[in-house]
């Protein structure tokens, strides 16, 4: 796929989640109700609506999506797919019902089982992050008016984002943890990244977000051992490692890998390597 493609797939991606974070307010800031899947985790009507938005902007490219709310497509199916859209329409319902803001919209191109392009959108902060592995990766800040993007005016839009990293990662160590799904092996890990600065700090954050502090530059190690799914980190993993960043399985360093006949993630460990070095783990 050329860059010209990316960045039309991208525009697409970054208007839909823009629409998908809107509708989610609509509701965040109305009554919603609160239902639970088999695994107990909490659906909201927010998640079935943003998915809906999603979907219905997404398959006019005529790309196929796999979205949460949408994954019962069978592997037999999806195994044949080249190209596919990865979404999760509502990143941190948890967060989203304790109204911490801490939710994202999530979409990631998926080329050959890797992500390699993602939008993150914050809805109650109207900040947006995006980023390919050609273009890197960039931050649209809160009141920069959002132009109808056409494959003219994309260029143009980018110039007036932040480019990512914000800056180079210095001073203490910033430690990530998941606000509501902290393990205690995760907790180990911390405690191991540590030791390897004279100063660290431990900042526990919601959903996706993580991978857009180590995109921006403002943190350097966010270890995930417990579950998570395939589009709870695939937009996240494209924006980060568009700006060097690194995700890994752990324990054994491999990359990640997507598409599988389960769509569970393994254990895995996303981090700066210039400031963390995962041989003393």
């Amino acid at each position: 796929m050329n860059q010209t493609s990316t960045d039309s797939l991208l525009i697409t991606a970054i208007r839909t989640a823009i629409d998908a974070g809107i509708a989610i307010l609509e509701i965040y800031n109305s009554h919603y109700e609160t239902t639970f899947k088999s695994d107990q985790s909490p659906l909201t009507t927010a998640d079935l609506h943003a998915h809906e938005v999603i979907f219905d902007r997404l398959k006019e490219t005529g790309i196929p999506v796999l979205s949460e709310e949408g994954a019962e497509i069978p592997f037999e199916t999806r195994k044949n797919w080249k190209t596919y859209w990865l979404v999760d329409p509502l990143d941190g319902t948890r967060e989203f019902v304790k109204r911490n803001g801490e939710f994202t919209v999530n979409i990631a191109l998926m080329v050959d089982d890797q992500p390699v392009a993602g939008v993150i959108y914050i809805p109650v902060k109207d900040i947006l992050y995006f980023g390919s592995r050609e273009l890197g990766s960039f931050r649209m800040g809160s009141g920069i008016s959002k132009p109808a993007l056409t494959a003219d005016t994309f260029r143009e839009f980018t110039s007036r984002c932040e480019r990512l990293p914000l800056k180079e990662s210095s001073g203490p160590l910033v430690l990530l943890a998941s606000r509501s799904h902290l393990t205690a092996e995760t907790r180990e890990i911390i405690g191991k990244a540590e030791k390897q600065s004279h100063e660290s700090l431990v900042v526990s954050v919601g959903s996706s977000i993580k991978f857009c502090k180590l995109a921006e530059g403002t943190a350097d190690f966010y270890p995930r051992l417990g579950p998570t799914m395939e589009w709870d980190t695939a937009a996240g993993q494209a924006i980060a490692e568009a700006t060097g960043m690194e995700v890994r399985v752990w324990p054994e360093l491999a990359p990640m890998t997507y598409n599988k006949p389960s769509l569970l993630n393994p254990s895995f460990i996303a981090y700066n390597p210039d400031r963390i070095d995962t041989s003393v783990f």
